[in-house]
């Protein structure tokens, strides 16, 4: 029996009998969810039984049930960290149409200073059910300190890959929430996220400080969104094809595209072929982002070309299909994109138009290690005077990049940033070892971030069933041929089969082995063909090896779960 299916079991015993009943009564009577969703009634049993959870299933499945279900049973309040000021307001808006809900209140930079002081006291008196919180209020001590004083009986953190190096959108904010759920006096800790692969789980359970942890996978697998990477020569060859299927093809869908000027491009480009479609990325103003989500939302759009910007929160279950015009980041980024096709069950397309040298683009967007000398200014800056913005000045250069600097001091433990002020956490800080530190951090990032790409790269060039690669990334059951893939279709994933599996019994790197390597020390295997090996490893992220190597030189060791060799 697999990891995910020792806990999802561990889920259907703790969901059971009378806590279960009560939970489908109240998502029924309370919120409408008649049925809820697999997992869910699972998920909100363990938080109600004490313990930490973290929620892996897929966007739009409705992850936030579980934290509005357990917050309307549990007798304090639910606090909820969630990085979109939009889907902050959003749940609110929900929750104050539910009848019958507990008060609902937000805290973040937007909401003015009476509605903040309102929602300050409704937590104070224990009225309040729910308070949602960006994680920059939780670097405000005081913030924490009123927190710690109130009845929180739930502290849930959403989009929790934030908190991962090897999560798509790495937030440092998120970084002190371990510490902030600690402080405020330990309640249940429940992590929501869509991005699902194993590096990205440990990691958030390790700076969560998590513990009696029950983790919950489920959905990852969309057998009817189609997948397919269609390979071009040109550039102005992939345009042609993208733009032929995205104007020939059932609407509404979405296009990704790599920068802003590619939203504006391929908008004019299908409106000229009488396609209603509209250009999105983050750099428009906030009423123009919010109009447009509401024209694709409500059908007036039906196309929308945008970054990687658009998508969270959309609650669209007929988009049929979802185009790329490069590959993304990561493999974690591409199914979540990909997944907001085909949300209501029915046939829906995802298609990677690649090129290899798309990936020179993604390449030049991948953290750089800072130069020494542009460390050692914002330190030194930082000496004299702890606000950002005067310490930039100081440095010589913009206010942004002094922050993303001092980010990575915060990250190699040097100083902390608290509302745009970077307080130290030593009493003497040396400068070398500090701009070594932060070197460090920024190496280890640049890694990751290469590694990351390598393997959207290798998703993109496989001959593998598609649908077993993602599968298998995200560390979700075996399956079978999909045979609802190009390489199905072709007859190419049955050839890789039958040429790369490993004979049974055969196979001295299993997959999910624990290994260690004299020089990159401990990693697990994450894939296995004949001749090679798929391994993730902390320091420098996936390394695909050869197994004839690895033997001849023992490069590899398969240690047993406590790191001791096997």
């Amino acid at each position: 029996m697999t990891d995910t299916e020792i806990e999802i079991e561990t889920m259907r015993s703790e969901a059971s009998g009378r806590r279960g009943a009560e939970i489908e009564r109240v998502a029924r009577d309370v919120f409408g969810w008649d049925p809820l969703r697999p997992g869910l009634e699972r998920c909100v049993a363990a938080v109600l039984n004490g313990h930490d959870v973290l929620g892996v299933m897929p966007t739009g499945y409705g992850k936030s049930a579980a934290y509005r279900i357990a917050g309307a049973m549990l007798p304090g309040t639910t606090v909820i960290v969630s990085p979109l000021i939009a889907l902050q307001a959003d749940q609110l808006r929900h929750l104050d149409e539910t009848p019958g809900t507990r008060p609902a209140a937000i805290v973040n930079s937007t909401v003015p200073q009476g509605k903040v002081e309102r929602a300050w006291e409704q937590l104070d008196s224990g009225e309040l059910g729910y308070l949602f919180l960006s994680p920059e209020q939780l670097a405000n001590d005081e913030v924490v300190e009123r927190l710690a004083r109130a009845d929180v009986s739930l502290f849930a953190v959403d989009e929790a890959h934030c908190v991962s190096s090897w999560g798509h959108d790495f937030r440092p904010d998120y970084l002190r929430l371990g510490e902030v759920a600690e402080r405020i006096g330990r309640p249940p800790v429940l992590a929501l996220t869509a991005t699902g692969s194993r590096p990205v789980r440990e990691e958030i359970i390790d700076r969560l400080r998590m513990h009696d942890v029950r983790i919950l996978t489920h959905g990852f697998d969309r057998p009817n969104i189609h997948l397919a990477v269609v390979r071009h020569a040109e550039a102005s060859e992939k345009r042609q094809a993208l733009l032929d299927e995205a104007a020939g093809s059932e609407h509404p869908g979405l296009v990704y595209v790599a920068t802003r000027r590619d939203t504006e491009e391929y908008a004019a480009a299908l409106a000229g072929r009488g396609v209603a479609a509209e250009g999105y990325h983050g750099a428009l103003p906030a009423k123009r982002r919010r109009a447009l989500h509401e024209a694709f939302a409500g059908g007036e759009a039906a196309v929308m070309v945008a970054t990687s910007a658009f998508g969270m929160g959309i609650d669209k279950a007929d988009i049929r299909f979802v185009l790329h015009d490069a590959p993304p980041e990561s493999v974690d980024e591409y199914y979540q994109e990909l997944g907001r096709a085909g949300r209501d069950g029915d046939p829906a397309r995802a298609v990677l138009h690649y090129r290899q040298e798309d990936l020179g683009l993604r390449t030049f967007f991948t953290a750089t290690v800072p130069r020494k000398g542009d460390l050692k200014k914002v330190l030194a800056a930082l000496g004299t005077t702890a606000d950002l913005k005067e310490a930039a000045a100081q440095a010589g250069m913009s206010v942004r990049r002094a922050t993303s600097l001092a980010n990575l001091f915060e990250e190699a433990g040097v100083l902390r940033i608290v509302e745009g002020r970077a307080l130290p956490l030593q009493d003497e800080i040396h400068l070398d070892e500090a701009v070594a530190a932060a070197q460090e951090r920024a190496e280890s990032r640049q890694r990751i971030d290469q590694s990351r790409l390598a393997m959207m790269r290798s998703y993109a060039e496989t001959t593998q069933c598609r649908r077993q690669y993602l599968l298998a990334y995200f560390g979700d059951e075996e399956t079978g041929l999909c045979g609802a893939c190009d390489n199905c279709e072709s007859g190419q994933a049955e050839r890789y089969a039958d040429e790369r599996a490993p004979e049974s019994g055969d196979q001295p790197f299993p997959v999910d082995a624990p290994v260690h390597h004299a020089e990159w020390g401990d990693g697990r295997v994450m894939g296995v063909e004949e001749d090679r090996i798929t391994v993730f490893f902390e320091s420098e992220g996936y390394r695909v090896l050869s197994i004839p190597a690895v033997q001849e030189h023992g490069l590899l060791t398969v240690t047993d779960p406590s790191g001791a060799a096997a």
